[in-house]
């Protein structure tokens, strides 16, 4: 475990913490347990392992764990302004929820986006979400081209913790930030790049190849 990402849900565990100590001064057995319940489930959410990454700077890593919703061409109208494909992950509560870097390079661009407050919180599956959820772009610019992330908060999920800056140079494989609870990822490629993973498969951030530069 990762004391930065342990560190973000500190307000969790103090609640946590304070339910088991009320339950063990009250006798109350059930709330005791019903604590140690939770502080196991977020021990668990916010683990952080370590990974290997391939560093070939043709290869293109996944930003995120989870599973690959959708691979589609669209539109890249925030930073690229052109037509690129999209790989989509959706994050469950019981997956890693550390974004990494997709490829080594400079953070080039970051924007926050806060949502349609007080508008819906959509469930991260929904097609929708990138017009009602919070979420944070950003763009990796490397030897080979620029990669674009973004993170979307689900129906559960309402903070995104950026760790990086716009200027930071960072390594392939680098933590940039995270989102709590139930989520989804996006990277938006080069068309021409080789997509190596296919719908309905489970990735791993940093440790699983989704693309090849060209």
């Amino acid at each position: 475990m990762r004391f930065q990402t342990l560190f973000e849900g500190r307000y969790i565990f103090a609640i946590l913490a304070a339910v088991i100590a009320l339950g063990w001064w009250r006798g109350w057995g059930l709330l005791v347990f019903v604590g140690l319940l939770g502080v196991i489930f977020c021990v668990n959410f916010f683990r952080d392992p370590e990974r290997g990454v391939d560093q070939d700077e043709n290869v293109v890593v996944s930003a995120a764990d989870g599973v690959v919703t959708h691979i589609v061409e669209i539109d890249e109208s925030e930073v690229l302004k052109t037509k690129c494909r999209r790989v989509g992950v959706f994050l469950s509560v019981f997956d890693v929820h550390v974004n990494r870097a997709p490829i080594a390079g400079r953070v080039s661009y970051t924007n926050h986006f806060a949502g349609t407050y007080p508008g819906p919180y959509l469930d991260a599956r929904n097609p929708d979400i990138t017009k009602f959820n919070e979420a944070l772009t950003w763009a990796f610019e490397g030897s080979k081209a620029t990669v674009v992330v973004r993170q979307i908060t689900g129906a559960i999920a309402r903070r995104i913790v950026p760790w990086a800056k716009v200027g930071d140079t960072v390594e392939k494989g680098f933590r940039f930030g995270m989102i709590r609870f139930g989520s989804f990822t996006e990277v938006y490629l080069p068309l021409d790049a080789e997509v190596t993973v296919k719908v309905g498969e489970r990735v791993k951030g940093a440790a699983t190849v989704i693309a090849r530069l060209r």
